[in-house]
C-alpha cells in the first residue's frame, strides 16, 4: 500500500475505521482518559456496546457508498478500539505511530493487519519522550497544524496529549513541511472548559474552508494566526455549546462531500446551503459521549 494524505479534505480512497466490537465495561470516572467520558460515566449515560455498533455500522455505510476502501482492526477482547486517530495518523506517505497514554497502549497491536501492507520504511515510531496523537495534528498541504500543551502542569493532565518533545521529531521526520504549534486549553473533568485535541477545535473541511471555536486555543494570537490563513469570510465559528457537542469532529470523504452528525443544524445549513457541499448526515450522538467523534474513529490511509 502507498501512503499519501497531505490534506483533511481530498478525495478519500482508503481508511481504517475503529472498532465497535467487545469494548468492556463502563469505566470508573477515575478510569476515564477525557472529560466528556468522565462527565457521562458521572451522569450515567455512558454508551452501551450495542448503540455505539450501531452508529459505527451506519457511519461504515456512507464512506462503502462512495467507494472507501475501509480496513478495521481486529477485535481485541474488553478494550475500546472506536478512535483510531488516536493509535496513528499519515504524514504524505509516513505512518507514525502515536505514543498514546500508557492505559491504551494494547490497541497497537490491533493494527498488525494494517502495518503488513506498508512498507516497514515508512512506519516511524516515536521516541518514548515525545508525546502525540493524530486528534492533535491536522494537515493543510503544505503546513501541518499541531495541537499542543506546553504548560508545566502538563504530567499531571489526563487531557494533555502532544508535547512539544514529538513536535520536534515530527519537523524532523518531514523536513518539506511547515509546522504550525497552536497551544489549547484543557481541562480534565468539564468538557465545557478545554478541548481534548486540535480537532474538537479546528478543522478545515473543504478548499479553504475551516470551523474554528476561539476559545480552544489557550493563546490568542493563535486564532488569529488561522484568521489570517484562511480568511475571517472562509470560517465558520463554533460557539461553546457546539463545541460541547463536538461540531468541528466532522469528516470529508472530499472537497465537496462531508460526513456529519444529523444533530448538528447550525453546521450543517452553512456547509449545506452557504459552502454548496453534500451533507451525509448521521447519528453519532452515543459515540460523541465518549469525547470523539467522526474525524476521531478515522485514519485516512490514502487520499488523491
Amino acid at each position: 500500500m502507498i501512503l499519501n494524505v497531505k490534506n483533511e479534505t481530498s478525495r478519500l480512497k482508503a481508511v481504517v475505521l475503529g472498532q465497535p466490537g467487545s469494548i468492556g465495561k463502563i469505566p470508573s470516572p477515575e478510569k476515564t482518559f477525557d472529560a466528556k467520558s468522565h462527565e457521562s460515566v458521572l451522569n450515567g449515560v455512558y454508551p452501551t456496546e450495542e448503540s455505539i455498533c450501531k452508529e459505527m455500522s451506519v457511519f461504515e455505510k456512507v464512506l462503502l457508498k462512495y467507494d472507501v476502501q475501509v480496513f478495521r482492526p481486529w477485535t481485541l477482547e474488553n478494550c475500546n478500539q472506536v478512535f483510531a486517530r488516536d493509535v496513528a495518523f499519515v504524514i504524505d506517505d509516513k505512518i507514525i505511530n502515536s505514543n498514546i497514554i500508557p492505559d491504551r497502549e494494547d490497541e497497537k497491536e490491533a493494527y498488525e493487519v494494517i502495518y503488513d501492507q506498508i512498507a516497514y520504511n515508512k512506519i516511524y515510531n516515536l521516541p518514548e519522550k515525545a508525546h502525540v496523537e493524530g486528534g492533535d495534528v491536522v494537515l493543510y498541504n503544505d503546513i501541518v497544524f499541531v495541537g499542543l500543551y506546553t504548560k508545566p502542569d502538563y504530567p499531571q493532565l489526563k487531557t494533555a496529549r502532544t508535547n512539544l518533545y514529538a513536535f520536534n521529531f515530527l519537523k524532523e521526520i518531514c523536513p518539506e513541511k511547515t509546522f504550525i504549534p497552536l497551544e489549547m486549553t484543557k481541562h480534565d473533568t468539564d468538557p465545557r472548559q478545554g478541548v481534548l485535541h486540535l480537532d474538537c477545535a479546528f478543522m478545515p473541511v473543504s478548499s479553504g474552508k475551516a470551523l474554528i471555536y476561539k476559545d480552544g486555543f489557550s493563546n490568542e494570537k493563535d486564532y488569529y494566526l488561522l484568521i489570517e490563513l484562511f480568511g475571517k469570510q472562509n470560517l465558520f465559528e463554533i460557539t461553546r455549546e457546539e463545541m460541547y457537542y463536538m461540531n468541528t469532529n466532522i469528516f470529508s470523504i472530499s472537497p465537496t462531500v462531508v460526513v456529519s452528525e444529523c444533530n448538528f443544524t447550525r453546521l450543517n445549513n452553512q456547509l449545506e446551503n452557504e459552502w454548496g457541499m453534500t451533507v451525509e448526515r448521521v447519528r453519532y450522538f452515543e459515540i460523541s459521549k465518549m469525547g470523539g467523534l467522526l474525524r476521531c474513529s478515522t485514519l485516512p490511509l490514502i487520499r488523491e
